[in-house]
C-alpha cells in the first residue's frame, strides 16, 4: 500500500534498502555524536545522501542524523524529540526513518520505536515496517514533517 504526500506516491513503510531519494525526501539514520559514519545506515547516509563526517546530529544534505551510540535509550529520546519538532516545522519534506539504534548500537525495535510516539499524525514521517504497531498499537499511522538544510 502507498500513501500520497505532496502529490507524490510514497511507500507505507520505510524500505529496507534505499538507493535513491526524490528531491524532497530525507534519509533518517542512527549516528554517533562524533559523526563518524563508518558503518550501517550511517555509511549509506554518508556515501549517498550527504551526511558529513564529524557531524553526528541533525540535517545535512538529504540525511538527518539521530545519535544512538552514547548510552541507553533515555539518551536517544531528546534527539528523537528534536527530530520530531524539526520535521513538524518542515512539511515540505518527507522523512524515511530507518531502524535507528537497532544495528550497530544494539538496541531492539521494541525499545526504540516508542520514542517516535510524538510523531503520531504526521504524514511526512515514514517509519520502518512493524514500528507503527510498537508505537501506536495498530497499523500504519504517518507523521507530517519537513526539514531544511543546515550548513
Amino acid at each position: 500500500m502507498a500513501i500520497l504526500y505532496n502529490g507524490v506516491e510514497r511507500p507505507e513503510h520505510t524500505p529496507d534498502m534505499i538507493e535513491e531519494l526524490r528531491e524532497d525526501e530525507v534519509f533518517v539514520f542512527g549516528s554517533n555524536l562524533a559523526g563518524m559514519h563508518g558503518g550501517g545506515a550511517a555509511y549509506v547516509a554518508f556515501k549517498k545522501f550527504g551526511a558529513v563526517m564529524g557531524c553526528g546530529v541533525g540535517l545535512r544534505g538529504q540525511s538527518y542524523a539521530i545519535p544512538t551510540m552514547q548510552g541507553g535509550v533515555e539518551t536517544i529520546k531528546p534527539y528523537v524529540d528534536e527530530f520530531i519538532a524539526f520535521a513538524g516545522e518542515h512539511p515540505e519534506l518527507f522523512f524515511y526513518v530507518t531502524r535507528i539504534g537497532c544495528g550497530i548500537a544494539g538496541f531492539r525495535d521494541k525499545d526504540i520505536a516508542p520514542l517516535f510516539a510524538g510523531a503520531a499524525g504526521m504524514e511526512n514521517v515514514c517509519l520502518p515496517k512493524g514500528w507503527n504497531k510498537l508505537v501506536y498499537g495498530k497499523g500504519c499511522v504517518f507523521v507530517r514533517l519537513v526539514c531544511e538544510s543546515v550548513v
